[in-house]
């Protein structure tokens, strides 16, 4: 598989990807649901906070981004 020079350059479309301040928000937010959750000692809501990063910062972007290009 022959690698071609275009691959290499950045594309300033603002049409590739998406706003980034939602999945910050939404990790911002489950940082601080974990936080209360070890404070007040509420293993759902540790849970919960870590279900919330791991969305923020994979899984919603991953699904964003493959849904757009179909």
């Amino acid at each position: 598989m022959p690698l071609h020079l275009a691959t290499f350059f950045y594309d300033p479309d603002p049409s590739f990807g998406h706003d980034p301040r939602t999945f910050v928000a939404m990790m911002l937010a489950g940082f601080v649901v974990g936080i209360g959750g070890h404070i007040f000692r509420s293993k759902l809501a540790v849970a919960l906070g870590i279900a919330l990063i791991f969305l923020a910062t994979f899984l919603l972007p991953l699904a964003t981004n493959i849904l757009e290009y179909e």
